[in-house]
């Protein structure tokens, strides 16, 4: 029998989000796909989604997307907290501003959509809050400090959120991903030179650029992480949180069995060793 509960999902013009919507409108859900703009959704349109164009740090347009769903669906029973980018570049680099709007994107702006739709999640005694965080929100690399900062709060804030909610019926569930196949090391890279590439970082921005382009190699598939998702929709006792693809669960498995010195060391040596390898490529660098 197809499921017709509604899905809310936001940053759904690519990646994890398409993906994501994708996948459950194959399994029969009724999915509202939403992104800031609404030219990377027409394929999901055509596949059954509703598109929307949603700026989750708008509060006049996250109730009126709300509203609407409302008084067309009744119902949101599912909200995937999607929508996300990573601002990197050295902490001392970064503009306050740029590392604010980071926060209100990761954390301010997902928590008020949130806020929106528990009320009738709670009328209704049931409900999932599927949050879209990293592996990078339980163990941090250099140059990317403000994107590592707003992750662990949405980690925290969702772990808080999670014992509130269950007495209402209502679930939280975090989903951690790897490196995954989209656009956003390209973007995270591109904000990394904007801001860094000549200060007194440009030799750690070089290194993030290594870093980055060994873990292409590695990349999983957005699918897999859609996998995630749809488990966690439809599963009677979800996780209360999934980690993928495999190199992220070895990564997180070995964090647990290590010291953080050790954890810290280790990182170290990898970027070492990924810089080293790219200067024999590379004399010039």
């Amino acid at each position: 029998m197809m499921n017709k509960e509604i899905v809310l999902i936001t940053g759904a013009s690519s990646g994890i989000g398409k993906a994501t919507a994708l996948l459950l409108l194959q399994k029969g859900y009724i999915v509202y796909a939403t992104a800031p703009e609404l030219f990377g959704m027409t394929d999901l349109q055509e596949k059954g989604a509703k598109i929307m164009q949603l700026d989750i740090t708008n509060s006049e347009n996250c109730k009126r997307i709300v509203d609407y769903i409302y008084k067309e669906s009744k119902s949101i029973d599912i909200l995937v907290n999607n929508a996300g980018y990573g601002l990197y570049g050295a902490i001392e680099d970064v503009s306050i501003e740029d590392a604010r709007q980071q926060f209100e994107v990761h954390l301010f702006g997902l928590i008020q959509l949130t806020q929106m739709v528990l009320p009738k999640m709670r009328d209704n005694r049931k409900g999932r809050i599927i949050n879209i965080s990293s592996i990078l929100g339980r163990m941090t690399l250099p140059m990317g400090g403000w994107y590592h900062a707003s992750k662990y709060a949405l980690e925290g804030i969702s772990d808080c959120l999670r014992q509130e909610v269950k007495p209402f019926g209502i679930k939280v569930i975090l989903i951690n991903p790897g490196a995954i196949e989209s656009e956003w090391a390209n973007l995270a890279l591109s904000k990394a030179n904007e801001n860094s590439k000549n200060t007194a970082y440009s030799n750690m921005t070089n290194q993030l650029t290594h870093l980055i382009s060994k873990s292409i190699k590695i990349q999983g598939k957005a699918s897999k992480v859609a996998q995630k998702v749809w488990k966690a929709c439809q599963s009677p006792k979800p996780k209360i949180r999934y980690v993928v693809p495999a190199h992220a669960k070895l990564l997180c498995i070995f964090q647990k069995l290590v010291s953080e010195n050790s954890f810290n060391y280790f990182k170290e040596k990898l970027i070492m060793l990924v810089t080293s390898e790219n200067k024999k490529k590379y004399p010039s660098l």
